[in-house]
């Protein structure tokens, strides 16, 4: 890309210099001739008159008339000036030398100035890249009716540059059609595309960190690292104490090709897609946990690290669901995410219970480096549900049933590194659920940080201290009930339950429960 650009501007500089114009020769141009006013001042062209101009656009649009446009260009340029050395070049010769440059040359080139962004833009460059990179396109001709006088009246002539348009579309296309095919293959437990980890490395996808102040400052931040699950990834970013956590009025993640980073001066300049989204002065900040540096706050799907010393902010995780995460990452906007799509099943009227039994809920415990507990459980069904929430309820592991309870090895906390110190925070971790419908197609998918606290003993089948650890959303509800055995030192889950949302079952199987 860079060779070519480097080789078209050495050979164009090597032949200036083979030709220079001396200044006896810029005289002798400026010199008016034997049919010149002699009343016109040296240093001055003639004007031409109307007969000569038309004769001069007309000799210019003849090689082709898509390049009429150009020769208001080389008027405007000042004669006499040592910088217009392109002005002795045809316009025939400029597009034939621009022609042998790929796409990222032309688009360098256009910066140029005007006249090389209108050369660099011209269709019949791009049209003979394009050539080259996809083979010549078929004209395949389209039967239609003819239009109507007032329906041709509004039509628009074809815009220039659409070859240059047409090309990267292609490409984007073609990009979007490899990644697509590799995550056709999903995983048996949790449907979700066995590749997701391997296309997103694959594409060099980062997820970056904005911090906006109060001020209206914004602050953007790399990953530091991301730790991949079979249905998640954690991300964190290291903040170094730039900022005091009170001076944060929202956070946003941004997913972000590095390709596209790089190919900029500035890693503004790259596309950006909109992930995640939180307002701190509207969320409320739960402290979930300390130890003797570190502080964590909880906002909705974010955890915040803080100096106890400072109280400015040390690092940020949050934990990405899988679903759609490649599409989420891409395809959405730096204003707005990436919606996903509905793909409701077909509704069947000979089950009177349809959209109430069949679930398959796979469900992860993990902090930042490792699985806590992994639960998959099938063919459940809403056992009650509560009127007043509009709740349909799943009960995974009961609290009568001994044999559905486990134990937690290793404890739940949340370790944290930044740069040399690192620690532990007690009763704190990410939650992943991912809920399959009766057709084994994903239903609801979440992942967010959640916090054990101490509550009711409501079980006499153990001693202990009792823990109860929630998360709530509009789409639904998820509720474990833990013990912390002494002798052993380790906590028990006998409860599980996930609530799911009257209004999302029957917008999502059009029932009317």
């Amino acid at each position: 890309m860079a060779a070519g650009r480097g080789r078209f501007f050495q050979s164009f500089l090597e032949g200036l210099q083979r030709n220079p114009v001396t200044e006896q020769q810029m005289r002798e141009r400026n010199r008016p001739g034997p049919n010149e006013s002699a009343s016109v001042p040296r240093g001055r062209s003639r004007k031409k008159t109307a007969t000569e101009q038309q004769s001069f656009d007309s000799e210019n649009q003849s090689f082709h008339p898509h390049y009429s446009f150009l020769t208001g260009d080389f008027a405007q340029m000042k004669l006499g000036s040592e910088e217009n050395l392109l002005q002795r070049l045809p316009l025939e010769v400029l597009l034939k030398i621009l022609s042998y440059l790929d796409a990222s040359s032309l688009i360098c080139v256009s910066h140029v100035s005007k006249l090389f962004h209108r050369l660099a833009n011209d269709d019949f460059v791009w049209r003979n890249i394009y050539a080259s990179e996809f083979g010549s396109p078929e004209w395949k001709p389209k039967l239609a009716p003819p239009p109507s006088p007032a329906t041709a009246a509004k039509e628009e002539p074809c815009s220039a540059g659409g070859w240059k348009k047409k090309f990267f579309r292609r490409m984007g296309e073609q990009d979007m059609d490899k990644w697509k095919k590799d995550l056709r293959t999903v995983c048996p437990h949790t449907s979700l595309p066995q590749q997701t980890e391997a296309v997103l490395r694959n594409l060099k996808m980062s997820w970056e960190l904005a911090l906006v102040e109060r001020s209206g400052q914004e602050t953007r931040l790399d990953q530091s690292r991301a730790t991949f699950f079979e249905s998640s990834v954690v991300v964190c970013w290291s903040c170094s104490g730039l900022l005091h956590v009170h001076s944060i009025c929202s956070i946003h993640v941004y997913g972000v090709r590095k390709e596209a980073m790089r190919s900029c001066r500035s890693p503004r300049a790259a596309w950006r897609s909109l992930v995640l989204r939180r307002d701190t002065l509207s969320d409320p900040q739960t402290p979930v946990g300390a130890d003797g540096l570190m502080e964590v706050l909880l906002l909705p799907d974010v955890l915040l690290g803080v100096w106890r010393s400072s109280s400015r902010v040390a690092f940020v995780m949050v934990s990405l669901h899988l679903h759609r995460l490649v599409e989420r990452s891409l395809l959405g906007s730096p204003a707005c995410p990436y919606s996903v799509p509905v793909d409701p099943p077909s509704a069947d009227h000979s089950d009177p219970e349809f959209g109430l039994h069949g679930y398959t809920v796979h469900f992860v415990l993990h902090n930042a480096n490792f699985k806590i507990m992994l639960g998959h459980f099938r063919q459940l069904s809403c056992g009650s549900v509560e009127k007043q929430r509009r709740l349909l309820e799943l009960r995974f592991i009961s609290r009568t049933d001994l044999s559905e309870h486990r134990l937690l090895p290793g404890g739940i906390r949340l370790l944290w590194k930044c740069g040399e110190l690192q620690g532990a925070v007690e009763n704190c971790c990410f939650m992943t659920l991912t809920l399959l419908d009766i057709h084994q197609k994903p239903f609801w998918c979440v992942s967010a940080p959640v916090t054990a606290r101490m509550s009711k003993a409501e079980s006499s089948y153990y001693s202990g201290d009792h823990f109860l650890m929630e998360y709530q959303h509009a789409d639904g509800e998820v509720e474990m009930k833990l013990v912390w055995l002494k002798e052993q030192k380790q906590f028990l889950v006998h409860s599980l339950v996930v609530c799911v949302a009257v209004d999302k079952v029957n917008q999502h199987f059009s029932r009317e429960y």
